[in-house]
């Protein structure tokens, strides 16, 4: 099946939990599925703060208030999650956008009760809270409307420079220590992500982002994520370096990571836009997990091994610190923390 402009994947695998299997019309033109509209589909969810369980993870406590990503990043490793709502995590995935409507209040009403104990949340860590749909929508907004207002610290990891409409809030959080946002960097190569990730911003829109959270003194972090071998790991060194001038205080590096169906629809892109260098990447690849495309063991998810492995991390280590790319390292502070005003407090 051939591309679709402004869509990551070319097309809707089967959902490997179903016997039944929609597929999408295909334009006998072009040979290419039509390009599918976005639709919000309503999540009825009563709980809006997921818990982690992956001694992978770094963190414990999530908030995701969009559930499938319209960015349509190819190499999405959250594209599986999908086929438990029982749709594909291909053309579905980036196509098919179950939002949290009520999220800012079930947040609030969670905030409030006795039993929770304030720490370290993180938005979203799944799915961006700053896809396309967020400018209209704005529950992302609304979240740290009421995190802002209750001091909770806050991670916010995005693809978006749409991040800076919420400097207003994030400043608030930022003077006592409860803020950190992530920016994810993959390539500073326009033409690459226009294809790999295509609704995300462009490189120069984050990089700008990093720079416009800096001077208004919110810390910044950047992932350099995914890592792609044989593709985007010769863009290491100049993505830190782009970072550190933008102002970013520290960088991370997240390899690749292909779970379940993401193997062939990461696979088939490289068929359709990088033929060249699909061997390399698929090589290096298994070089780097023990053979394999991807490692789905706990404690292995995001491990990387062999010689190119121990290269990259020297690489990070050694221009981390020449770049000063080693701050913003401290935990955020909960000490601030104050519980929320809900409906039923206004009460009495």
């Amino acid at each position: 099946m051939k591309p679709i402009k402004g869509r990551g994947s070319a097309h809707n695998p089967k959902n490997r939990f179903k016997d039944t299997h929609l597929e999408y019309d295909i334009n006998e033109e072009t040979g290419k599925f039509k390009k599918p509209d976005t639709q919000l589909l309503t999540d009825h969810t009563s709980e809006i703060i997921s818990t982690n369980q992956s001694p992978d993870i770094s963190f414990d406590v999530s908030l995701n208030p969009y559930r499938g990503c319209e960015h349509g990043c190819v190499y999405c490793y959250a594209r599986p999650t999908h086929e438990y709502l029982g749709m594909s995590p291909g053309l579905d995935f980036e196509s098919k956008i179950v939002v949290k409507y009520d999220a800012p209040k079930l947040l609030r009403e969670k905030l409030a009760q006795e039993c929770w104990k304030p720490q370290t949340l993180i938005m979203s860590g799944v799915t961006d809270p700053y896809q396309p749909i967020e400018k209209k929508l704005r529950i992302t907004r609304g979240c740290i409307e009421v995190l802002a207002e209750c001091n909770h610290p806050l991670v916010i990891i995005t693809k978006n420079y749409q991040v800076t409409r919420d400097i207003d809030l994030l400043l608030s959080l930022a003077e006592k220590n409860a803020v950190k946002v992530v920016l994810s960097i993959t390539s500073l190569d326009k033409s690459l992500t226009d294809t790999m990730e295509p609704r995300t911003s462009r490189p120069n829109r984050r990089l700008k982002a990093v720079r416009e959270l800096t001077e208004a003194g919110i810390p910044v972090h950047v992932n350099i994520a995914p890592l792609i071998p044989g593709l985007t790991d010769e863009e290491l060194v100049p993505i830190m370096e782009a970072s550190a001038e933008a102002g970013a205080g520290s960088v991370a590096v997240v390899p690749l990571r292909l779970p379940y169906a993401v193997k062939d629809l990461f696979v088939k892109w490289l068929e359709d836009h990088q033929p060249d260098r699909k061997k390399k990447v698929i090589n290096r690849i298994k070089n780097m997990k023990d053979g394999k495309l991807n490692r789905s063991e706990w404690g292995e998810r995001f491990q990387v091994e062999g010689p190119f492995g121990d290269q990259i991390r020297q690489l990070l280590k050694i221009h981390a610190k020449r770049l000063g790319l080693n701050k913003n390292i401290s935990p955020l502070e909960t000490k601030h923390f104050r519980r929320p005003e809900t409906d039923q407090l206004r009460l009495f």
